[in-house]
């Protein structure tokens, strides 16, 4: 005899068991693990620039939504905006009109950068030197200036030698290209993070960025070294995602973070109301995904490796 109820469980089970509902208790099994997460902060500043001058692989994304988690974990985070577009600005909420003190008055005329940090609506500890559309002319202004590749890292220093406040993470977005902006983050960072797209021709130019990183090592900055690989747009449902993942984790076993980016509507919609995804829809996929890349970040030492338990 056939229960009245049968059809109900049935379809209660099928539901239960749909990719949407195994995707739904995935992200809250991941969201309780990061609510009940806690992070030590080392108490040293890391200077962190991403950098990969192949465009569209989400480079602003991570350096914003990156330092908007790393702030929700605690840490005290300054952007350094080095795209002209300042795009970076713009989803941290700061203004950036061409009459705003901006990094362009740090690089070309020796401004304090205390002058010009702004601090994000989104958090206390989020802090953002703007980009203006002035930052368009610096490639070729620095060309005559005395020190160009260094006067990024001469600021910064001059920053910290003031006492001017502890900065636990200071992460530096750059330009598509290898021009000096760019150089002066290399010079000015201890540590390298990629992000790479999980998509066809991935690894594309990534070795003539490898080469410019030596070069930068060689004659500017010794320290510098890539710490951080991070994939991007991964879209799960592909084998294409997965065999990108897997050749780019082959190349760099020790730099690749085991959390991946997702392809997220709600990452791509945030900076279009001027905030980060953290801020935007704190429990979206895409604002998960970023707080376990902070976490790892954190948990990790300069040399890309887990910190030792004290």
């Amino acid at each position: 005899m056939e229960h009245p109820d049968e059809p109900a469980v049935a379809a209660s089970f099928s539901l239960n068991d749909s990719p949407i509902a195994r995707e739904l208790a995935d992200l809250t099994a991941r969201r309780r693990v990061l609510d009940n997460t806690d992070v030590e902060l080392t108490g040293r500043t890391r200077v962190i620039t991403v950098s990969n001058q192949k465009g569209g692989v989400g480079k602003t994304t991570t350096t914003v939504n990156l330092a908007a988690a790393l702030a929700d974990a605690g840490a005290t985070v300054l952007v350094i905006d080095l795209d002209p577009q300042g795009n970076a600005s713009t989803a941290l909420g700061v203004p950036h009109t061409a009459d705003t003190p901006s990094i362009y008055d740090v690089l070309i005329d020796e401004f304090p950068l205390a002058d010009v940090i702004q601090t994000s609506p989104e958090s206390p500890r989020l802090l953002c030197a703007p980009s203006t559309i002035h930052l368009a002319g610096a490639e070729i202004e620095l060309v005559s200036q005395v020190a160009r590749e260094h006067r990024l890292k001469t600021a910064l220093d001059d920053y910290f030698d003031k006492g001017e406040g502890h900065l636990d993470f200071v992460i530096i977005d750059c330009p598509p290209s290898l021009g000096l902006l760019t150089i002066n983050a290399f010079t000015a960072a201890g540590e390298l993070l990629i992000p790479i797209q999980c998509e066809y021709y991935a690894l594309e130019g990534l070795s003539q960025l490898l080469n410019t990183v030596r070069m930068i090592q060689k004659h500017l900055n010794p320290n510098l070294h890539l710490s951080t690989i991070m994939l991007t747009m991964y879209d799960g449902r592909t084998r294409l995602a997965q065999q990108v993942a897997d050749e780019v984790r082959e190349h760099f076993p020790r730099e690749v973070l085991d959390s991946v980016i997702p392809r997220s509507v709600r990452v791509s919609e945030a900076p279009s109301f001027g905030q980060t995804v953290i801020a935007y829809d704190g429990q979206s996929a895409g604002a998960i995904a970023y707080r376990e890349a902070a976490v790892e970040l954190i948990r990790r030492d300069a040399s890309g490796g887990e910190q030792e338990e004290s």
